[in-house]
């Protein structure tokens, strides 16, 4: 996992030279939290890191990384997901956005591992702290998985910080 993040923040940082003045490119990364709706439910903390490329002013591509971590019933869990989908966002001191994302998800607990299908339906509020470096004050997502041929309708909150170049 670690090989495949450094992989993406690579890309990432090549893509970003090439994007100069133009700030096409976003790198959000920050703390996260996920209510994870199995049986039993849990509270779950973790990691976000997400990178944007923005073809026009206001659409872009997203791939988006997280890790929630608990233990639910005593149990120590994990849950991954890896989504890709459009973002629309409006410029400005203040930017709201919202996406739809697709992609999977992982859930791992004691030697037991399990994938599925994920979908994340969201958005957040970024604002400018200082030229090129925003403060994302919250991301708000439904996340969709379906471990055990079962739907989990879970929430995910995100805050952190987004670098523009």
């Amino acid at each position: 996992m670690a090989r495949k993040l450094g992989l993406l923040l690579g890309v990432l940082l090549i893509a970003s030279i090439s994007a100069g003045a133009q700030e096409k490119v976003e790198v959000f990364g920050g703390y996260s939290y996920m209510r994870f709706n199995s049986s039993p439910g849990a509270n779950l903390n973790g990691w976000e890191i997400s990178g944007q490329y923005k073809f026009t002013d206001w659409l872009g591509g997203v791939a988006d990384l997280d890790g929630h971590y608990g233990s639910p019933g005593g149990i120590g869990s994990s849950v991954y997901t890896y989504l890709f989908g459009p973002q629309v966002s409006f410029s400005g001191r203040v930017s709201p956005f919202a996406h739809l994302l697709l992609g999977g998800a992982h859930f791992g607990a004691q030697g037991f591992g399990s994938s599925s299908f994920s979908m994340a339906i969201g958005g957040g509020i970024d604002t400018e702290l200082i030229h090129g470096i925003r403060w994302r004050i919250v991301q708000g997502d439904y996340v969709l998985t379906e471990f055990g041929s079962r739907a989990q309708n879970n929430a995910r909150f995100s805050t952190g910080i987004v670098f523009r170049f």
